[in-house]
């Protein structure tokens, strides 16, 4: 409901049942129109062509329609009155965040129950299955489906449920075992410690799926750690190499099969308001690079701590994937890596950007 309309020299002030007296600026009224020479409702595409807007623009005339439900305003540059309705007001009554996630449960080893990341792959795949599958990632950072069958097929079928399968240098769909002609640490038996994957890309996937298609092994156990709870422990003991790990810049690169990748970014990167928006961090794939002296004695006190936490058993979750499971994580949370093992564990999986990953949740209600 809206009320008290005041025109003030830059902005219109309204009074929102539940939130108050709120101030909007002219000219972003102006460019929100959503009138139909405006604002295409079908492509929900801005038509206006703002900066042909009177950057000094005021309205003519304003009032309440339908009982206060909505504002109406007659605009200089308009014909015809433009209605403003009193949700979408609302809606925007406060600075708009960055990119609204569902608020994460951070945890670590002591504090994560195994059955809360459980979920039967018969259970994705029925109606609305999709939505609870995403609420366990986006609340914990990952989850494991059970009983999937051990095909590339089962990994595409899930994967397009929540966006569309992402090429890489590796491909889109792949599988892999032991092998070490791959110019890769993970294609090795040997322990692969807590990592992000594609730090050597500008946009690193979002989520990555990870199904356990054989197992004759011994060891080989699956590791999970929370990069938010290791964020969250440096910040609170040791918060100057938690702000150095906000700022300075760590570079990624792959440099095999005839490519050339780097990419930089922060080990910790945060948004205008200062929350922690992803983790980023693999040590094997970190360039070798010069900085400033200071600076370079900082980041590697941050490298030493956050890699120190992130294999400190404290943090992780272990746990050995039997064939038919299947690892679905935030890739920009969650850090993974593998115990060594000895015999065959062949693997298949896939990579799912990062906005696709986002607007599931968004559709799924999550948000």
């Amino acid at each position: 409901m809206l009320s008290d309309l005041t025109l003030k020299n830059d902005c219109l002030t309204v009074v929102i049942s539940g939130s108050g007296a709120v101030d909007f600026d002219y000219f972003w009224l102006r460019d929100n129109a959503r009138d139909p020479i405006s604002f295409d409702s079908r492509s929900h595409q801005r038509e206006l062509f703002t900066c042909e807007v009177d950057a000094e623009i005021k309205p003519v005339e304003v009032g309440l329609v339908d009982d206060g439900l909505a504002l109406q305003i007659k605009w200089p540059d308009m014909d015809d009155p433009v209605f403003y309705e009193g949700q979408f007001l609302a809606a925007y009554a406060t600075p708009t965040p960055m990119l609204a996630m569902p608020e994460p449960i951070i945890w670590d080893a002591a504090g994560l129950d195994d059955d809360v990341v459980r979920i039967a792959h018969r259970e994705v795949v029925e109606d609305n299955g999709t939505g609870r599958l995403l609420n366990i990632i986006s609340k914990n950072g990952f989850a494991v489906i059970t009983g999937t069958p051990r095909n590339l097929d089962a990994v595409s079928d899930v994967t397009n449920r929540i966006g569309y399968v992402r090429h890489t240098i590796f491909g889109g769909l792949w599988e892999f075992e032991a092998n070490e002609t791959m110019a890769d640490s993970a294609y090795t038996p040997k322990e692969l410690r807590p990592h992000t994957d594609g730090t050597y890309s500008h946009d690193a996937p979002g989520l990555q799926m990870l199904l356990c298609v054989d197992y004759d092994a011994t060891g080989g156990a699956s590791i999970m750690v929370d990069g938010f709870r290791i964020a969250a422990e440096l910040k609170r003991t040791a918060p100057e190499i938690y702000e150095d790990l906000t700022r300075i810049d760590v570079t990624g690169a792959y440099m095999g099969d005839g490519v050339v990748l780097r990419a930089q970014r922060p080990i910790f990167r945060t948004d205008r308001d200062g929350a922690l928006v992803q983790v980023s961090f693999n040590n094997y794939d970190r360039d070798t690079v010069t900085l400033p002296k200071d600076e370079m004695r900082s980041l590697y006190a941050g490298i030493r701590a956050f890699d120190r936490l992130a294999n400190d058993s404290r943090f992780q979750w272990r746990y050995t994937l039997r064939p038919g499971d299947m690892l679905a994580f935030d890739n920009w949370r969650v850090l993974h890596g593998r115990g060594p093992f000895q015999g065959r564990r062949k693997m298949a999986g896939s990579y799912i950007n990062r906005e696709d990953y986002e607007s599931a949740v968004r559709v799924n209600g999550l948000t």
